[in-house]
């Protein structure tokens, strides 16, 4: 089809194909059509949307302490429901205890499919080494582009607008509690307009009246008043 039709896509040889019974998904007829110099390939947002179940964020942010000095956050984002799945508190993240983290972060089977970074120099040959031997497939953004790791970044705004700079970090413990509450904020209560305006980890719908608060019947209830005491305290 790609042969004798030359002003066809992926998109419309994958419903002609569709057409026939053949169960395809778009992506591998993208993977073999034919290339031609006036074709543009498929563009990085596509890939992304593609194979968001699959894919993994990854990205260090730095705070300051009350002495001045820097501590190294470092961050784990599911990019299928936004979720943050696991972060640490460095003063030195060296490409061995970056791979350490990735070990814990995927332990047995749950490691994705794809690994989105930036090419900072800490993630060196045994980071790379681990990620390669967990069968993970290494992705590196290009230089100069943080849009193409726009997930992680817009999580580290958030983080810095909500939470760390309305703060005074003492010492690697104090940051670890820290994000450690925002993280169960995060994806426990704090909505979110990508995913419908819910939580990444899905939570139950609750009605208020104005006495008191009721749970929807169908749904299981939790209890919000400990994300919202902590967002009021952060003012």
């Amino acid at each position: 089809m790609s042969l004798e039709n030359p002003i066809w896509g992926a998109t419309k040889i994958h419903g002609e194909l569709l057409k026939l019974g053949i169960q395809v998904a778009q992506s591998t007829v993208s993977i073999y059509m034919v290339p031609r110099p006036d074709r543009p390939l498929q563009t990085w947002k596509t890939f992304v949307r593609n194979h968001m179940e699959g894919i993994a964020a990854i990205d260090l942010f730095v705070v300051p302490t009350i002495a001045f000095q820097h501590l190294f956050a470092f961050l784990v984002l599911g990019h299928e429901r936004r979720q943050l799945l696991w972060f640490a508190v460095t003063r030195n993240p060296t490409a061995e205890w970056l791979a350490r983290q990735i070990t814990e972060a995927f332990p047995w089977d749950s490691a994705p499919k794809y690994l989105i970074r930036d090419n900072d120099c800490a993630f060196g040959v045994a980071f790379k080494a681990r990620v390669r031997a967990m069968g993970i497939r290494d992705r590196p953004i290009s230089f100069r582009s943080p849009w193409q790791n726009g997930y992680l970044e817009r999580l580290i705004g958030s983080i810095r607008r909500e939470c760390t700079d309305h703060l005074v970090v003492f010492d690697e413990a104090h940051l670890r509690r820290i994000l450690s509450k925002y993280a169960r904020y995060y994806n426990e209560s704090r909505t979110h307009i990508a995913l419908g305006k819910d939580a990444p980890c899905t939570r139950p719908i609750e009605r208020f009246r104005r006495d008191r608060r009721v749970s929807d019947p169908w749904r299981a209830t939790s209890s919000l008043r400990a994300n919202l005491s902590f967002r009021k305290r952060q003012r």
